[in-house]
């Protein structure tokens, strides 16, 4: 007699992604020092108690985003909610650097910056001062929501997934980010990653896909 017991799903870790470029790729303005701590040992603290939270449970078969849309307002899945967000969130953070990044971003994406800010150093204006009037810990995002883009800050880790704003590039402010490097000087940090850093090509790849078929950092 056949068994009718169903076949249990097949469940893969979340993993830490690989970085898109060297440890030392973004000296002089973030150290291979620092990227070694951040990603070797936050980042991949934060996988490490996910798929620990997560293990025999429903999340443990969802996407990494699913479970950041589906955890947000439930009292019994903070611990998860939290260590999803910035496990999702430092692989954006990642991708939204690279060596020798854009001076400015392509006309795609330019004309946007344009009709929403005002201007390129307008919004460069804009997103220092999010990022560096986070009070704490936190992040500052470029979004597009509505036609426009715009730019939010969000405490500790939340982020902008379960809204309707597609991220197109964020900025970790959280101290481990800079501290190495900058000890409390904040501001030299996001000046650094804005003015040289920027991978406008990642913002565009975002913009293009839409809040439902943006770029996902890759869970696995």
């Amino acid at each position: 007699m056949a068994s009718t017991n169903p076949k249990p799903t097949k469940v893969t870790p979340i993993t830490l992604p690989p970085l898109p470029w060297p440890e030392d790729a973004l000296e002089p303005f973030i150290s291979k020092n620092t990227i070694g701590f951040h990603y070797g040992k936050h980042h991949r603290t934060y996988v490490d108690k996910l798929n620990e939270l997560i293990a025999g449970k429903p999340e443990a078969a969802m996407s990494l985003e699913d479970i950041v849309r589906k955890t947000v307002g439930k009292q019994t899945k903070v611990d998860i909610l939290h260590n999803a967000q910035q496990t999702w969130n430092h692989t954006f953070y990642w991708n939204s650097m690279r060596p020798k990044g854009d001076p400015k971003p392509p006309r795609e994406i330019a004309e946007k910056i344009q009709s929403s800010f005002g201007g390129y150093d307008a919004f460069k204006k804009k997103f220092a001062e999010a990022a560096v009037g986070q009070f704490g810990s936190g992040w500052a995002w470029l979004i597009a929501q509505g036609g426009k883009l715009k730019v939010v800050a969000t405490p500790d880790g939340e982020d902008p997934l379960p809204t309707s704003a597609t991220p197109l590039l964020t900025l970790d402010v959280w101290e481990h980010a800079y501290y190495l490097d900058y000890q409390n000087r904040r501001k030299d940090y996001v000046a650094a990653v804005i003015d040289n850093l920027l991978n406008w090509d990642f913002a565009t790849q975002n913009l293009a896909h839409g809040n439902d078929k943006r770029e996902r950092p890759p869970r696995r």
